[in-house]
């Protein structure tokens, strides 16, 4: 006798996934493009491509074993320390109450299934809450008066662990200010500064500023600039690209000489 197929469990992440593959499937079917049904469903366009050309079941199982973020690995950490502090004697209701006093709104059964794998040495280790570079760029490049405490102080912890992020962090400060406050006299002082114990990008940096130091030296000083220009370049190649395809040079001309 021969079993009928296991069902999947009707989950948020399975159903949306039956969804979103029947709705690409009857766009196709139509005759859309990747590209409209990517912008008519608001997905990536790689994700249409990946709906098209994989079975349904394929995609069911990929969902199925899919572990979105739970509600709680931002408790892990306390839920670790908790554990390793008691060495282990520590009732899995008791550590509930407390990490729902903290905000958890999860279950308690997930709690007692991390303790379990904490006792039996199977829990995944809590990753570390590393910013990413292009926060620790921002935290860097804005005014100091404009971060938070909080993250005046991640950005401590940054630099206190990495030494070159340290040096980086004061020197783009500095040239910062030289060009907020066009102090274009300190440019060469700047650049010897970097060229001697910058990072390697930033000594190349500093470099390539070196090469044609008369114009920088002239754009962080003179008020004047090319801002005009390449707003009109940027308005022209807006025009380009909305028109492309659709108009003629003439209209294409007609708009760029009217238009202010």
């Amino acid at each position: 006798m021969l079993l009928p197929p296991a069902e999947l469990p009707r989950t948020q992440i399975i159903e949306r996934t039956r969804h979103r593959y029947e709705d690409v499937h009857r766009l196709l079917g139509k005759g859309w493009t990747i590209s409209a049904i990517a912008r008519r469903l608001n997905l990536d366009r790689k994700t249409v491509r990946r709906f098209r050309d994989t079975d349904l079941d394929q995609m069911l199982v990929s969902a199925r074993d899919r572990r979105p973020n739970g509600v709680l690995d931002p408790f892990k950490a306390y839920l670790n320390a908790r554990f390793t502090e008691a060495q282990g004697q520590v009732s899995g209701t008791r550590l509930f109450l407390e990490i729902r006093e903290r905000g958890y709104l999860g279950s308690r059964q997930v709690v007692r299934k991390h303790l379990a794998a904490l006792r039996a040495g199977t829990a995944e280790p809590v990753r570390a809450d590393t910013p990413s570079p292009r926060k620790i760029t921002s935290w860097i490049m804005r005014p100091r008066d404009t971060l938070t405490e909080s993250q005046e102080e991640r950005l401590l912890q940054v630099r206190l662990a990495c030494p070159n992020i340290t040096r980086a962090c004061d020197l783009a400060r500095a040239f910062a200010d030289l060009v907020r406050h066009q102090r274009g006299h300190l440019l060469q002082q700047w650049i010897r500064q970097a060229e001697q114990d910058a990072p390697k990008p930033m000594s190349g940096f500093a470099g390539f500023l070196r090469r044609d130091l008369d114009a920088v030296t002239a754009g962080l000083i003179l008020p004047w600039s090319s801002g005009v220009v390449e707003g009109h370049v940027n308005r022209v190649k807006t025009l380009k690209r909305a028109m492309y395809g659709r108009a003629s040079f003439e209209l294409l001309r007609t708009r760029i000489l009217t238009q202010p």
